[in-house]
């Protein structure tokens, strides 16, 4: 863990000096320094006094780099397609996934399927069918929907145009 590079690139990326730092949080210049450069490990008192006077939160000074924020982009999305519908993934994200459907008149997501997880989608054009178990409701474009869904459930696009989603996927395994 690269805790002290982590700290100096937040610090230098708000304009802070060593000595502010020290001034602020009691702790000494060298021993700043030698937390910057990873050459000595903080406790969590120190960490904390670190992340209050940087206004981050402590746990993402504890952050792994793969935990980080990721870029996924427009180039180097992954297209797929299933029953005519057109999917653009717009994150990489396995817990949580965000997708851009176009569904052609008449398309669907096929027989109610269900699966671990939670979904969110948007109406961004056209009209759709949504249904979750017993509940069904026509979304227009601008409307958006929800649902658990381990709930067996589909979306088919009921007007005479394309219809297009914003869908957004979170499940603690990824979608399968």
């Amino acid at each position: 863990m690269e805790i002290g590079s982590k700290i100096r690139t937040i610090r230098k990326r708000k304009g802070l000096t060593i000595a502010q730092m020290s001034e602020q949080t009691g702790l000494s210049k060298g021993f700043i320094s030698n937390i910057e450069n990873d050459h000595t490990s903080p406790s969590l008192n120190t960490l904390h006094a670190i992340a209050a006077f940087l206004d981050v939160p402590l746990p993402y000074l504890l952050l792994e780099k793969k935990e980080h924020m990721k870029v996924v982009r427009k180039a180097e999305r992954v297209y797929t397609s299933f029953n005519d519908i057109k999917i653009e993934h717009l994150t990489s994200q396995s817990g949580l996934r965000m997708m851009h459907v176009e569904l052609p008149p008449g398309a669907s997501t096929g027989e109610a399927i269900a699966h671990e997880g939670e979904e969110a989608h948007v109406v961004l054009k056209g009209t759709v069918l949504a249904e979750q178990g017993e509940d069904s409701v026509i979304a227009e474009e601008g409307d958006s929907f929800s649902w658990n869904a381990s709930v067996p459930h589909f979306v088919k696009n009921i007007g005479d145009t394309e219809a297009i989603l914003l869908i957004a996927v979170h499940s603690e395994k990824g979608i399968q």
